[in-house]
């Protein structure tokens, strides 16, 4: 059996074959280099050492490599980009020294491996995503819409209503900045359109899910301040929950877990690391802010929270014991019951 490490990048692939001698050490035998718009070349290096396993890091575009090695390789294994910190924290750093690592690793079996999503969940984070950074697009122009007026001591809630849309045009603006907010108005209602199509496409995605997901959304749906846009994140973030371990690895996922330094007596709490879905996060954020006002029993859970710790790290954590029982509905199927006391 033949170990392949491949350092995959956008315009080319460095790939190390090792094999283990008749005394068990590893050998290197073959290494190339070679270019992404050459696949059929890609293929016939790995065919020429088979049977082998190969191992590529968790990078942007690793998909189209990681289905193309399958069709030759007995095993693909995509490796987890931020736990192999030895490559990364490595004193010389190579192309071919990373491909080689990786495929040490492999031969070893020590290569720590990451969730592959399905072509389902890369299609529901695509919509997702997108509907996002749509949502991020309107609130920016919005935003600069209202600081025009705030220079006239002229802004108003509701600007973005006919009524509040004519009031600001009957204004003395000056004539570049009235051009500028007929233009910024005509982006708006641009997003406005893009984002209502990308909700009926995701519902229409939303309609044609396997039962397991449609079982997921009516789950979730029976949470307070959890509605359309809430719940399409979180099942595309989140992917198949079961392959959590439990709640903790959940929250790290989502970035949501905070960090610690102790040494001895000393007692260092940190922020929130930060790491994985930057849109869970956002969403579970959102939420947070959305069940403080409207929901009693949550309102009471942030306000304990608030006298501890201040607002911004009130909502986080707060964010993290909505997670936490999402989790958990996932996890067992069941519908929102009111949380114990905290």
């Amino acid at each position: 059996m033949k170990f392949v490490g491949a350092d995959l990048h956008k315009k080319s692939i460095t790939l190390c074959v090792m094999e283990k001698d008749m005394a068990g050490k590893l050998e290197i035998i073959a290494r190339k280099r070679l270019l992404c718009d050459k696949p059929d070349r890609v293929v016939r290096f790995l065919a020429d050492h088979t049977p082998c396993d190969l191992v590529v890091e968790a990078t942007i575009g690793f998909d189209w490599f990681a289905a193309l090695a399958e069709t030759v390789c007995e095993r693909v294994v995509v490796a987890h980009a931020t736990k192999m910190r030895v490559i990364a924290e490595s004193t010389r750093k190579t192309d071919k020294i990373d491909a080689r690592i990786l495929a040490e690793f492999l031969a070893h079996d020590m290569i720590p491996e990451s969730w592959r999503p399905t072509p389902r969940v890369r299609q529901h984070r695509t919509l997702t995503r997108y509907r996002t950074k749509l949502t991020r697009r309107s609130t920016s122009l919005r935003n600069t819409m209202r600081g025009i007026l705030t220079r006239y001591k002229a802004d108003r809630k509701d600007l973005f209503t006919r009524t509040g849309w004519q009031a600001a045009m009957q204004l003395k603006l000056h004539e570049e900045e009235r051009w500028v907010l007929k233009e910024l108005k005509a982006q708006l209602e641009d997003i406005q359109d893009r984002k209502l199509e990308t909700d009926l496409r995701l519902g229409e995605f939303a309609h044609s899910a396997p039962l397991r997901e449609q079982e997921a959304r009516q789950v979730l749906a029976s949470m307070p301040g959890v509605g359309f846009a809430t719940i399409e994140v979180i099942l595309a973030e989140l992917g198949d929950w079961r392959r959590f371990k439990n709640s903790a690895a959940v929250v790290a996922f989502a970035g949501l877990d905070p960090g610690v330094r102790s040494s001895d007596e000393t007692r260092h709490n940190l922020r929130i690391s930060k790491s994985g879905s930057p849109q869970l996060r956002w969403i579970l954020i959102q939420l947070a802010h959305r069940v403080k006002r409207r929901s009693a029993r949550w309102e009471a859970i942030y306000g304990k929270l608030l006298k501890r710790m201040g607002n911004k790290k009130a909502t986080c954590a707060l964010a993290r014991r909505l997670l936490v029982t999402i989790y958990a509905m996932l996890r067992e199927g069941k519908a929102y019951r009111m949380p114990a006391a905290a």
